[in-house]
């Protein structure tokens, strides 16, 4: 480095330093151009921004029906969410279940209620009676079955409360009208 004897040639070089750094080009904005900037309606006016949110939405709801009915666990309702009751409804779909014919028998008896014979609906409701006695030591042995699997999955204090009843509320439903809809078919259990 070359020794500077002149005063002025030293405040060049130092005006010439401090021209060499880069600002951003330009000046910086007032608060009032800032907050115009910013501003922007709450609720979308005119028809085109109406038409662009109202399908923006349907195409969310879409995505969140799909991905529930494919078992998706971000779109699933907290009852559903977790590896324990994934677990239950495997076992569940899996499995055939007495409670399964609900619907149907239901049905079968609404209209033999409609035959003005004592004789038959007196059958009809004993048939009832005995289906929903079936059908309900059926969910219980479920319950019972599921409780044990994930006993010896998870452990005894790790087991979820309410499994027994999310058991039973799965098998009394028609396998086709189940949500989140079965991920396995008949007789393919989960394993341990």
């Amino acid at each position: 480095m070359a020794k500077l004897t002149d005063k002025t040639n030293s405040t060049t070089q130092v005006v010439e330093a401090e021209s060499t750094t880069t600002g951003k080009g330009r000046p910086t904005p007032t608060r009032r151009e800032r907050e115009e900037a910013n501003r922007r309606p709450l609720v979308a006016t005119g028809k085109e921004a109406q038409k662009a949110q109202r399908a923006r939405l349907a195409e969310q709801r879409d995505k969140a029906r799909v991905g529930l009915a494919n078992g998706e666990e971000k779109f699933l309702p907290e009852r559903d969410k977790g590896p324990q009751r994934r677990f239950i409804r495997d076992y569940v779909d899996a499995r055939y279940s007495v409670g399964e014919a609900m619907i149907p028998i239901m049905i079968l008896v609404i209209v033999m209620s409609i035959v003005q014979v004592a004789a038959v609906q007196a059958v009809t409701l004993f048939v009832l009676w005995g289906f929903f006695l079936v059908a309900i030591a059926d969910c219980l042995v479920a319950g019972h079955l599921v409780t044990k699997k994930l006993t010896e999955k998870y452990g005894a204090g790790a087991v979820q409360r309410g499994n027994r009843w999310y058991t039973a509320m799965r098998c009394m439903q028609l396998k086709p009208m189940r949500l989140p809809k079965p991920q396995v078919k008949r007789r393919e259990f989960p394993t341990l």
